[in-house]
């Protein structure tokens, strides 16, 4: 049951203080007269075969990775061998109580916190090579943070920076039991605290799937997304009751052992800027019922307020030196809590019965039913999960699956519960739709200079349109400015519902910009303007890669922009018309600063006449790399070659322009232009610094080798050419960051610096 509590009654606040009156009288060494009960039946003085002892329950407060303290003090508890007969908690307090109530020791919790990160709570998205190819796709071009929603001229935006997608992945790992469960049949009764956000009121819970319950307890505002409920919209129980004393009361507690790892009001100095100003805001309401909840601490009341310094409720990597801080605290009022102790023997026969694993149920289903879903088609997100009807349920590949269909970009939220029928078990996938729809807006921006006076930049907009049908047809425009203006269109059809096959009939049109060098001197500059018109069909190697055939018309004008007359191409269009063909593998774990897996790609552009070219040719290019990581030490090995097939020559405007930063470093972008080219390279990068939802920083260096064949004009560099770099990267939000420098044996070299994606 949800309890929404939107103040205390009268009668729950008598109870509470008979119950400290009797409290008090039992502490005292005064007893219970024979035959009376605080609180009614009391689990754990049964379990230890002393009924009349106090009920201790503890109130443990929300504050973010601070709530790592809370560790600490169960820590002490259980060294003084201090009976736990309930728990309340709020946000992070719900996360450890949580945990605790439902059977795991300090030592496993301890464990824990030395694994968990800002990365492992927030980092939502599914592992990249577990992403459909069409999406992994999208980290080529040079985009900056998420969509935006766009629906009938209006703009949405998430309703958080994250989901919770991940973070309940990891509460159902902190979670001892699976499914649903009334709170107080856990081995210790335990309630959690959250926000309803439309009525502002306090809503405890009493039972559910603990993971979600924990989930919803820590939505803070903002940063998480909220958790739907029974129509409710809830976020973190810090605005209503952040230190849950009332909450433990009315569990029957005759003795509230509060801990509150609050984070204090911020000094005027450091409210700069908006961000402080939310914080503060934010600050002020948790601690207006904070003091609320303090000012009903009764006398035989424990409070254990941990000093945690400059630590932040966002320190998440720092909660395994967070955790002590909360041991030291309750050291201070180990005097008091003496009183509480009962035997070792007692004790530890408590703790076994608290400690009792509850197995989880891996009975195989019998189904899987997708809810409310209205656009995207259930067979398509089926299709993306592992977890399979008739086999037992795995919690790890039931997790990945979660991700995995978040990751698919149609949801606002996923999560999954078990329902049982007469005769069957049914998997049930709350996947939320977008509330603003399918439609939606990405920007991106690139940078490069060579620090000489050339610089170079791309802005681009692209607009998607998803479920144009049942079978999850979407059209995607995108437009770009700068040294590449473009606007392409393709209408991408599944054959089936699986999506495995598709056709994708397309248009782009181009003006690029490319520059002509005779050896380290420019010579021209060349506009080169395209309008080509094409269908390509295709399939996926599941989440390997894709293969596409195509055909493409059109024409192409390349125009002498500046340079000697005599460089002036041919007057006219080229017509162009071919066949083409292109298979991508990607298993990168990431294109930015890949770490583990290999990328493969290979092209082949056939102009024939049939089609309507002007010029027969046919044209390839095959490209790759390897990265494999020893520690934060990662080898990357790269390779590009192409050339032509058959006797007919490549034209002037199709050539293979190679050059620039990690592409023969030394030279200048573009800088080296032939017929025929070949060329490896071998990275060297460590991580100096590690992200929290970003990929971090790292250092690094290059040996390149390559050789451009049939140079197009007489002096460019000939022969293997050996060139090397060094250079700083950083995961930024407006996407990675490079500074390099690059020298080749003949004496080129250049500086670099990069903002997105490199090329």
């Amino acid at each position: 049951m949800v309890q929404v509590t939107p103040g205390r009654h009268t009668d729950e606040i008598m109870t509470g203080s008979m119950r400290a009156l009797v409290a008090l009288l039992t502490v005292a060494g005064l007893g219970l007269p024979a035959g009376a009960s605080a609180a009614g039946p009391d689990p754990a003085g049964q379990a230890t075969g002393n009924a009349s002892r106090p009920k201790i329950c503890l109130a443990l407060s929300g504050g973010g990775a601070r709530g790592a303290a809370h560790i600490g003090v169960l820590k002490v508890l259980e060294e003084m061998h201090i009976p736990i007969d309930c728990i309340a908690g709020t946000s992070m307090g719900a996360l450890v109580g949580g945990a605790y109530a439902s059977g795991m020791s300090v030592d496993e919790m301890d464990t824990i916190t030395t694994s968990i990160t800002r990365e492992l709570l927030f980092k939502e998205n599914p592992p990249r090579r577990e992403r459909s190819m069409r999406r992994k796709q999208d980290d080529y071009d040079i985009y900056i943070g998420p969509e935006i929603a766009y629906k009938a001229g209006s703009f949405g935006f998430a309703k958080g920076l994250v989901s919770g997608v991940q973070l309940e992945t990891v509460l159902r790992g902190l979670s001892r039991v699976k499914g649903n469960y009334r709170f107080d049949d856990l081995p210790i009764p335990y309630r959690a605290v959250a926000t309803d956000l439309v009525t502002g009121k306090a809503v405890v819970f009493e039972e559910g799937e603990l993971a979600n319950v924990m989930r919803a307890s820590m939505a803070v505002p903002g940063a998480v997304a909220p958790a739907e409920f029974g129509g409710m919209m809830l976020v973190d129980g810090m605005l209503t009751e952040n230190l849950p004393v009332q909450t433990a009361r009315a569990m029957g507690a005759d003795i509230v052992i509060a801990v509150n790892v609050g984070t204090p009001l911020l000094e005027r100095e450091q409210l700069s800027g908006i961000i402080g100003v939310t914080a503060q805001m934010l600050s002020i309401l948790t601690e207006q019922n904070v003091q609320t909840s303090l000012a009903t601490l009764q006398p035989q009341d424990i409070l254990i307020a941990p000093e945690l310094g400059d630590y932040t409720t966002g320190d998440f990597d720092e909660l395994a030196k967070i955790a002590p801080l909360g041991e030291a605290a309750a050291r201070k009022v180990a005097d008091r809590l003496s009183r509480l102790a009962i035997p070792a023997d007692q004790y530890a026969e408590l703790r076994r019965r608290q400690q009792v694993l509850i197995e989880p149920d891996v009975r195989p289903v019998d189904e899987i039913r997708f809810t409310d879903l209205k656009e995207v088609n259930p067979e398509t997100v089926r299709a993306a999960m592992d977890t399979q009807p008739g086999r037992p349920i795995d919690q790890q590949t039931l997790d990945r699956d979660m991700r995995r269909i978040y990751g698919m970009g149609y949801f606002e939220h996923v999560n999954y519960r078990f329902l049982e029928e007469p005769g069957r078990r049914v998997l049930v996938v709350d996947a939320a739709e977008k509330t603003w729809g399918q439609n939606s807006l990405r920007f991106g921006l690139g940078l490069v200079t060579d620090l000489k006076g050339d610089a170079f930049f791309n802005v681009i907009g692209s607009y998607r349109k998803a479920w144009l049908n049942p079978l999850g047809g979407e059209w995607r425009s995108t437009l770009q400015f700068g040294r590449t203006s473009s606007f392409t269109t393709e209408f991408y059809q599944p054959i089936r519902a699986q999506g495995d096959f598709f056709v994708a009939p397309n248009f782009s049109y181009e003006r690029r910009t490319s520059d002509l060098y005779r050896g380290d001197q420019r010579i021209a500059t060349y506009d080169t303007a395209s309008a080509l018109a094409g269908v390509d069909a295709g399939g996926l190697f599941g989440r390997y890669g894709e293969a596409r055939l195509g055909l493409e018309w059109g024409t192409m004008k390349p125009k002498l922009d500046t340079g000697p007359v005599v460089l002036t191409p041919a007057a006219g269009d080229v017509a162009v018309g071919a066949a083409t063909l292109r298979i991508v593998l990607d298993r990168f774990d990431s294109v930015h600063f890949p770490r583990d897996g290999w990328r493969a790609g290979l092209k082949v552009f056939d102009s024939i006449g049939s089609p309507g070219a002007d010029v027969d040719y046919t044209k390839w290019d095959f490209d790759g790399a390897i990265a494999h990581s020893f520690g934060d030490h990662t080898f990357n090995l790269g390779w590009k070659f192409g050339g032509k097939l058959g006797n007919d020559p490549l034209p002037r405007y199709d050539l293979f322009q190679w050059g620039g930063f990690l592409q023969q470093s030394g030279y200048a972008t573009g800088q080296l232009l032939g017929e025929k080219m070949s060329f490896g390279r071998l990275m060297y990068y460590h991580r100096i610094m590690r992200g929290g939802l970003l990929e971090g920083a790292y250092s690094g260096l290059s040996l390149e080798a390559g050789k451009v064949g049939n140079p197009l004009v007489p002096g460019a560099p000939t022969g293997t050419l050996h060139s090397a770099s060094l250079f700083i990267g950083a995961d930024t939000p407006l996407g990675p960051a490079y500074f390099g420098y690059g020298r080749a044996s003949d004496g080129n070299s250049s500086w670099y610096l990069f903002l997105g994606r490199i090329y």
